[in-house]
Protein backbone atom coordinates (compact mmCIF):
# COMPACT_ATOMS: atom_id res chain seq x y z
CA UNK A 1 0.00 0.00 0.00
CA UNK A 2 1.64 3.48 -1.19
CA UNK A 3 1.87 6.22 1.25
CA UNK A 4 -0.54 8.37 1.86
CA UNK A 5 2.08 11.90 2.10
CA UNK A 6 3.62 10.25 -1.07
CA UNK A 7 0.44 9.80 -3.04
CA UNK A 8 -0.61 13.65 -1.98
CA UNK A 9 3.08 14.87 -3.04
CA UNK A 10 2.79 13.68 -6.46
CA UNK A 11 -0.74 14.49 -6.79
CA UNK A 12 0.55 18.51 -5.84
CA UNK A 13 3.70 18.14 -8.92
CA UNK A 14 1.40 17.41 -11.19
CA UNK A 15 -1.59 19.66 -10.67
CA UNK A 16 1.03 22.25 -10.31
CA UNK A 17 2.91 21.38 -13.57
CA UNK A 18 -0.69 21.16 -15.37
CA UNK A 19 -1.40 24.99 -13.94
CA UNK A 20 2.10 26.17 -15.50
CA UNK A 21 1.12 24.19 -19.08
CA UNK A 22 -2.25 26.26 -18.93
CA UNK A 23 -0.72 29.62 -17.78
CA UNK A 24 1.88 29.50 -20.51
CA UNK A 25 -1.11 28.39 -23.47
CA UNK A 26 -2.99 31.34 -22.11
CA UNK A 27 0.16 33.31 -22.50
CA UNK A 28 -0.91 34.78 -26.36
CA UNK A 29 -3.87 35.28 -25.34
CA UNK A 30 -3.91 37.36 -22.50
CA UNK A 31 -2.71 40.87 -23.94
CA UNK A 32 -5.76 40.75 -26.90
CA UNK A 33 -8.25 40.24 -24.10
CA UNK A 34 -6.44 42.79 -22.07
CA UNK A 35 -6.25 45.25 -25.23
CA UNK A 36 -9.65 44.39 -26.54
CA UNK A 37 -11.22 47.47 -24.59
CA UNK A 38 -9.05 50.27 -25.25
CA UNK A 39 -9.20 48.60 -29.08
CA UNK A 40 -12.85 49.11 -29.26
CA UNK A 41 -12.51 52.22 -27.69
CA UNK A 42 -10.32 53.70 -30.03
CA UNK A 43 -12.01 52.19 -33.16
CA UNK A 44 -15.29 53.67 -31.77
CA UNK A 45 -13.93 57.48 -31.42
CA UNK A 46 -12.63 57.12 -34.77
CA UNK A 47 -16.05 56.48 -35.82
CA UNK A 48 -17.29 59.18 -33.95
CA UNK A 49 -14.74 61.81 -35.53
CA UNK A 50 -15.52 61.11 -38.84
CA UNK A 51 -19.13 61.38 -38.33
CA UNK A 52 -18.71 64.33 -36.84
CA UNK A 53 -16.61 66.01 -39.62
CA UNK A 54 -19.65 65.72 -41.70
CA UNK A 55 -21.34 67.80 -39.03
CA UNK A 56 -20.75 70.89 -41.80
CA UNK A 57 -22.67 69.59 -44.84
CA UNK A 58 -25.79 68.54 -42.63
CA UNK A 59 -28.06 71.66 -43.06
CA UNK A 60 -32.02 71.89 -43.52
CA UNK A 61 -32.46 74.75 -46.56
CA UNK A 62 -36.03 74.94 -46.29
CA UNK A 63 -39.24 74.10 -43.97
CA UNK A 64 -42.98 74.70 -45.07
CA UNK A 65 -46.35 73.03 -44.21
CA UNK A 66 -49.49 73.72 -46.68
CA UNK A 67 -51.95 75.41 -44.51
CA UNK A 68 -55.19 73.77 -44.65
CA UNK A 69 -58.99 75.85 -44.05
CA UNK A 70 -59.69 74.34 -40.41
CA UNK A 71 -56.81 72.47 -38.02
CA UNK A 72 -59.93 69.19 -37.18
CA UNK A 73 -59.73 66.24 -36.75
CA UNK A 74 -59.23 64.19 -40.42
CA UNK A 75 -57.49 67.35 -41.79
CA UNK A 76 -53.99 66.24 -43.29
CA UNK A 77 -50.93 68.83 -43.26
CA UNK A 78 -48.32 67.89 -45.38
CA UNK A 79 -44.81 69.41 -44.93
CA UNK A 80 -41.69 69.64 -47.45
CA UNK A 81 -38.30 69.76 -45.93
CA UNK A 82 -35.49 70.54 -47.99
CA UNK A 83 -31.64 69.86 -46.96
CA UNK A 84 -28.70 67.44 -47.41
CA UNK A 85 -29.86 64.54 -49.22
CA UNK A 86 -29.59 60.93 -48.13
CA UNK A 87 -30.66 62.11 -44.21
CA UNK A 88 -33.12 60.94 -42.36
CA UNK A 89 -36.12 63.16 -41.74
CA UNK A 90 -38.85 63.60 -39.22
CA UNK A 91 -40.61 66.94 -37.39
CA UNK A 92 -43.00 67.16 -34.35
CA UNK A 93 -45.96 68.84 -33.86
CA UNK A 94 -46.95 70.14 -30.27
CA UNK A 95 -50.12 69.06 -29.25
CA UNK A 96 -49.67 66.00 -31.53
CA UNK A 97 -49.81 62.35 -30.19
CA UNK A 98 -47.22 61.29 -32.54
CA UNK A 99 -44.31 62.25 -34.75
CA UNK A 100 -43.93 62.19 -38.71
CA UNK A 101 -41.21 60.75 -40.40
CA UNK A 102 -40.84 62.19 -44.38
CA UNK A 103 -39.77 60.00 -47.50
CA UNK A 104 -37.07 61.59 -49.56
CA UNK A 105 -39.42 61.60 -53.19
CA UNK A 106 -35.94 63.50 -54.55
CA UNK A 107 -31.82 64.30 -53.75
CA UNK A 108 -32.47 66.49 -50.78
CA UNK A 109 -35.94 66.90 -50.34
CA UNK A 110 -38.35 65.46 -48.10
CA UNK A 111 -42.46 65.24 -47.93
CA UNK A 112 -44.82 63.83 -45.73
CA UNK A 113 -48.23 64.06 -44.53
CA UNK A 114 -49.81 64.35 -41.07
CA UNK A 115 -53.25 63.22 -40.97
CA UNK A 116 -54.95 65.08 -37.41
CA UNK A 117 -56.78 62.49 -35.18
CA UNK A 118 -59.62 62.90 -32.27
CA UNK A 119 -56.91 63.12 -29.46
CA UNK A 120 -54.29 65.46 -31.06
CA UNK A 121 -54.33 68.78 -29.51
CA UNK A 122 -53.24 70.56 -32.79
CA UNK A 123 -53.47 74.76 -33.05
CA UNK A 124 -53.28 76.62 -35.62
CA UNK A 125 -49.98 78.46 -33.96
CA UNK A 126 -48.27 75.53 -32.53
CA UNK A 127 -44.54 74.98 -32.82
CA UNK A 128 -43.20 72.55 -35.42
CA UNK A 129 -40.28 71.20 -34.80
CA UNK A 130 -38.08 69.87 -38.10
CA UNK A 131 -34.96 67.15 -37.84
CA UNK A 132 -32.94 65.86 -40.28
CA UNK A 133 -30.56 63.03 -38.99
CA UNK A 134 -27.44 61.44 -40.54
CA UNK A 135 -25.87 58.63 -37.62
CA UNK A 136 -25.38 60.16 -34.52
CA UNK A 137 -25.61 64.41 -36.01
CA UNK A 138 -28.84 66.19 -36.36
CA UNK A 139 -29.79 69.35 -37.37
CA UNK A 140 -33.12 71.16 -36.27
CA UNK A 141 -35.07 73.62 -37.01
CA UNK A 142 -38.91 75.48 -36.46
CA UNK A 143 -41.44 76.29 -39.03
CA UNK A 144 -42.04 80.27 -38.77
CA UNK A 145 -45.75 80.41 -40.62
CA UNK A 146 -48.89 78.69 -39.30
CA UNK A 147 -50.76 75.68 -40.26
CA UNK A 148 -53.91 77.44 -40.47
CA UNK A 149 -54.50 79.79 -43.67
CA UNK A 150 -55.19 83.73 -42.69
CA UNK A 151 -53.20 82.97 -39.58
CA UNK A 152 -50.18 84.60 -41.00
CA UNK A 153 -46.92 84.39 -40.26
CA UNK A 154 -45.89 82.62 -36.66
CA UNK A 155 -42.89 83.15 -35.18
CA UNK A 156 -40.76 80.75 -33.55
CA UNK A 157 -40.39 82.62 -30.49
CA UNK A 158 -41.89 85.94 -29.64
CA UNK A 159 -39.35 88.83 -29.37
CA UNK A 160 -40.47 92.40 -29.63
CA UNK A 161 -38.36 94.43 -32.61
CA UNK A 162 -37.39 97.62 -31.76
CA UNK A 163 -38.89 98.73 -35.29
CA UNK A 164 -40.13 97.34 -38.31
CA UNK A 165 -37.34 95.44 -40.08
CA UNK A 166 -36.13 96.82 -43.78
CA UNK A 167 -34.55 95.23 -46.48
CA UNK A 168 -31.71 97.44 -48.61
CA UNK A 169 -30.74 94.92 -51.03
CA UNK A 170 -32.41 92.22 -52.71
CA UNK A 171 -30.61 90.00 -55.79
CA UNK A 172 -29.35 87.14 -57.64
CA UNK A 173 -26.58 85.88 -59.44
CA UNK A 174 -27.95 84.75 -63.24
CA UNK A 175 -27.50 81.76 -64.22
CA UNK A 176 -27.24 80.90 -67.69
CA UNK A 177 -30.79 78.57 -67.63
CA UNK A 178 -33.38 77.39 -65.37
CA UNK A 179 -32.55 73.70 -66.05
CA UNK A 180 -33.39 70.84 -63.32
CA UNK A 181 -29.82 71.00 -61.13
CA UNK A 182 -29.20 74.88 -61.83
CA UNK A 183 -28.06 76.86 -58.68
CA UNK A 184 -29.88 80.07 -58.21
CA UNK A 185 -27.86 82.55 -55.23
CA UNK A 186 -28.97 84.78 -53.25
CA UNK A 187 -28.33 87.64 -51.28
CA UNK A 188 -30.20 89.60 -49.31
CA UNK A 189 -28.97 92.79 -47.49
CA UNK A 190 -31.18 94.17 -44.40
CA UNK A 191 -32.10 94.53 -40.71
CA UNK A 192 -29.15 91.95 -38.42
CA UNK A 193 -30.30 89.38 -36.11
CA UNK A 194 -33.62 88.26 -38.29
CA UNK A 195 -34.58 85.27 -40.16
CA UNK A 196 -34.87 84.90 -43.96
CA UNK A 197 -36.67 82.79 -46.72
CA UNK A 198 -37.44 83.21 -50.43
CA UNK A 199 -40.62 81.62 -51.96
CA UNK A 200 -40.28 81.25 -56.29
CA UNK A 201 -43.30 81.17 -58.62
CA UNK A 202 -42.87 77.15 -59.60
CA UNK A 203 -41.55 76.40 -56.38
CA UNK A 204 -43.07 74.03 -53.57
CA UNK A 205 -42.07 75.81 -49.74
CA UNK A 206 -39.88 78.05 -49.00
CA UNK A 207 -36.09 78.48 -49.27
CA UNK A 208 -34.26 79.47 -45.98
CA UNK A 209 -31.59 82.12 -46.40
CA UNK A 210 -28.82 82.07 -43.77
CA UNK A 211 -26.78 85.33 -41.97
CA UNK A 212 -23.12 85.09 -43.78
CA UNK A 213 -22.39 88.24 -41.95
CA UNK A 214 -24.33 91.20 -40.27
CA UNK A 215 -27.07 91.72 -41.72
CA UNK A 216 -26.28 89.97 -45.27
CA UNK A 217 -28.40 86.62 -45.86
CA UNK A 218 -27.28 84.22 -48.65
CA UNK A 219 -28.57 80.65 -50.18
CA UNK A 220 -28.06 78.72 -53.16
CA UNK A 221 -31.43 77.04 -54.52
CA UNK A 222 -31.04 73.88 -56.37
CA UNK A 223 -33.63 73.81 -59.21
CA UNK A 224 -35.87 70.64 -58.33
CA UNK A 225 -37.26 68.30 -61.08
CA UNK A 226 -41.01 69.35 -59.97
CA UNK A 227 -40.21 72.88 -60.21
CA UNK A 228 -41.98 75.11 -62.30
CA UNK A 229 -39.86 78.11 -62.15
CA UNK A 230 -39.48 80.70 -65.59
CA UNK A 231 -37.90 83.64 -66.07
CA UNK A 232 -40.98 85.27 -65.34
CA UNK A 233 -41.62 83.85 -62.15
CA UNK A 234 -42.16 86.46 -59.01
CA UNK A 235 -39.06 86.21 -56.27
CA UNK A 236 -40.24 87.32 -52.90
CA UNK A 237 -38.15 87.45 -50.01
CA UNK A 238 -39.14 87.85 -46.47
CA UNK A 239 -36.47 89.30 -43.45
CA UNK A 240 -38.29 88.28 -40.16
CA UNK A 241 -36.87 90.33 -36.76
CA UNK A 242 -38.74 89.27 -34.04
CA UNK A 243 -42.50 89.47 -34.46
CA UNK A 244 -42.47 91.94 -37.31
CA UNK A 245 -41.62 91.35 -41.20
CA UNK A 246 -41.16 92.50 -44.37
CA UNK A 247 -41.09 91.34 -47.76
CA UNK A 248 -39.17 92.81 -50.90
CA UNK A 249 -39.69 91.06 -54.67
CA UNK A 250 -36.93 90.73 -56.93
CA UNK A 251 -36.39 93.40 -59.32
CA UNK A 252 -35.29 91.41 -62.47
CA UNK A 253 -35.08 88.23 -63.70
CA UNK A 254 -33.54 85.23 -62.33
CA UNK A 255 -31.78 84.40 -66.04
CA UNK A 256 -30.07 87.20 -67.97
CA UNK A 257 -31.81 88.26 -71.02
CA UNK A 258 -30.08 86.70 -74.43
CA UNK A 259 -29.33 88.52 -77.52
CA UNK A 260 -32.36 88.46 -80.23
CA UNK A 261 -31.28 85.85 -82.39
CA UNK A 262 -30.56 83.70 -79.19
CA UNK A 263 -34.16 83.82 -78.40
CA UNK A 264 -35.20 83.35 -81.73
CA UNK A 265 -33.35 79.60 -82.23
CA UNK A 266 -34.14 79.08 -78.40
CA UNK A 267 -37.68 78.90 -80.15
CA UNK A 268 -36.82 75.85 -82.07
CA UNK A 269 -38.28 72.97 -81.04
CA UNK A 270 -36.64 70.90 -82.65
CA UNK A 271 -33.23 71.50 -82.87
CA UNK A 272 -30.36 70.70 -80.62
CA UNK A 273 -26.94 68.80 -80.54
CA UNK A 274 -25.71 65.11 -80.77
CA UNK A 275 -25.23 63.51 -77.67
CA UNK A 276 -23.95 59.97 -78.78
CA UNK A 277 -23.69 57.98 -81.56
CA UNK A 278 -24.32 54.12 -80.80
CA UNK A 279 -23.24 51.47 -83.24
CA UNK A 280 -25.86 48.67 -83.01
CA UNK A 281 -24.84 44.77 -84.63
CA UNK A 282 -27.59 42.81 -84.86
CA UNK A 283 -26.74 39.51 -85.64
CA UNK A 284 -28.17 37.88 -89.05
CA UNK A 285 -30.35 34.22 -89.48
CA UNK A 286 -28.66 32.10 -91.54
CA UNK A 287 -30.34 30.79 -95.40
CA UNK A 288 -30.95 27.77 -97.15
CA UNK A 289 -27.09 28.20 -98.62
CA UNK A 290 -25.38 27.38 -95.31
CA UNK A 291 -27.65 25.02 -94.17
CA UNK A 292 -27.46 22.85 -97.06
CA UNK A 293 -23.94 23.58 -97.64
CA UNK A 294 -22.89 22.95 -93.69
CA UNK A 295 -24.98 19.73 -94.12
CA UNK A 296 -23.21 18.03 -97.07
CA UNK A 297 -20.03 19.00 -95.44
CA UNK A 298 -21.04 17.32 -92.16
CA UNK A 299 -22.59 14.00 -93.99
CA UNK A 300 -18.85 13.89 -95.73
CA UNK A 301 -17.02 14.00 -92.33
CA UNK A 302 -19.17 11.86 -90.90
CA UNK A 303 -19.17 9.32 -93.12
CA UNK A 304 -15.26 8.89 -92.65
CA UNK A 305 -15.83 7.93 -88.75
CA UNK A 306 -16.92 4.15 -88.06
CA UNK A 307 -17.69 1.58 -90.56
CA UNK A 308 -21.23 -0.38 -91.04
CA UNK A 309 -24.30 1.31 -88.95
CA UNK A 310 -21.97 3.31 -86.53
CA UNK A 311 -20.51 5.12 -90.16
CA UNK A 312 -24.68 5.53 -91.58
CA UNK A 313 -25.07 7.27 -88.43
CA UNK A 314 -22.24 9.30 -87.87
CA UNK A 315 -23.06 10.22 -91.84
CA UNK A 316 -26.59 11.61 -90.34
CA UNK A 317 -25.38 13.39 -87.32
CA UNK A 318 -23.08 14.76 -89.34
CA UNK A 319 -24.85 16.13 -91.92
CA UNK A 320 -27.40 17.38 -89.03
CA UNK A 321 -24.53 18.86 -87.05
CA UNK A 322 -23.57 20.88 -89.96
CA UNK A 323 -26.66 22.07 -91.07
CA UNK A 324 -26.90 23.94 -87.65
CA UNK A 325 -23.37 25.37 -87.38
CA UNK A 326 -23.48 26.21 -91.56
CA UNK A 327 -26.85 28.25 -90.88
CA UNK A 328 -25.09 29.73 -87.72
CA UNK A 329 -22.03 30.36 -89.54
CA UNK A 330 -23.63 31.84 -92.31
CA UNK A 331 -25.52 34.34 -89.71
CA UNK A 332 -22.57 35.47 -88.36
CA UNK A 333 -21.16 36.70 -91.54
CA UNK A 334 -24.37 38.19 -92.38
CA UNK A 335 -24.76 40.17 -89.22
CA UNK A 336 -26.19 43.81 -89.62
CA UNK A 337 -25.07 47.26 -88.45
CA UNK A 338 -26.96 49.90 -88.26
CA UNK A 339 -26.60 53.41 -86.06
CA UNK A 340 -28.22 55.11 -83.64
CA UNK A 341 -27.69 59.04 -82.98
CA UNK A 342 -29.38 60.58 -79.76
CA UNK A 343 -30.09 64.25 -80.21
CA UNK A 344 -30.32 66.12 -77.10
CA UNK A 345 -33.16 68.74 -77.65
CA UNK A 346 -33.19 72.27 -76.57
CA UNK A 347 -36.19 72.05 -74.38
CA UNK A 348 -34.27 68.99 -72.03
CA UNK A 349 -36.15 66.45 -74.98
CA UNK A 350 -34.05 63.31 -76.34
CA UNK A 351 -34.93 61.70 -79.48
CA UNK A 352 -32.91 59.04 -81.46
CA UNK A 353 -32.50 59.05 -85.21
CA UNK A 354 -31.77 55.34 -86.66
CA UNK A 355 -29.37 54.93 -90.06
CA UNK A 356 -28.19 52.10 -92.22
CA UNK A 357 -25.16 53.35 -92.74
CA UNK A 358 -22.54 55.84 -90.88
CA UNK A 359 -24.35 58.94 -90.54
CA UNK A 360 -21.33 61.12 -90.37
CA UNK A 361 -22.09 63.03 -87.64
CA UNK A 362 -20.22 63.96 -84.17
CA UNK A 363 -20.75 64.66 -80.78
CA UNK A 364 -21.50 67.77 -80.30
CA UNK A 365 -22.84 68.89 -83.53
CA UNK A 366 -25.73 71.18 -83.73
CA UNK A 367 -28.40 69.32 -85.73
CA UNK A 368 -32.14 69.33 -86.86
CA UNK A 369 -35.01 66.37 -86.00
CA UNK A 370 -37.27 66.76 -89.29
CA UNK A 371 -39.79 64.18 -90.45
CA UNK A 372 -38.12 61.71 -88.40
CA UNK A 373 -34.79 62.22 -90.68
CA UNK A 374 -31.99 64.41 -89.11
CA UNK A 375 -30.22 67.84 -90.64
CA UNK A 376 -27.73 69.81 -89.84
CA UNK A 377 -28.73 73.14 -88.10
CA UNK A 378 -26.96 76.16 -89.94
CA UNK A 379 -29.03 78.60 -87.99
Amino acid sequence: MACPIHFYKEFIIKYQRNLLIGLFALLPVLPMALWAGPASAQQYNATAQQSGNSMGTLRIDGFSVDEIVAIKPGAELGFTISGTPGAVASLHIEGAQRGLTLNEVDAGLYEGTYAIGARDRITARSPVTANLRIGNQVVSTVLNESLQRGVGYHPAKQVPAAGKPRITGFDVSQGADLARGSELAFTLDGTPGGSADVTITGMKGKFLLQEASRGQYTGIYRIKPRDRITTDSVVVANLRVGDKIVAGTLARPLVASRPAAYRAAATCANCGTVEAINAIETKGTGGYLGTIGGGVVGALLGNQVGSGNGRTAATVAGAVGGAFAGRAIEGTVRKDVHYEVLVRLRNGGQQTVSFQADPGYQVGDRVKVQDGALVRDVG
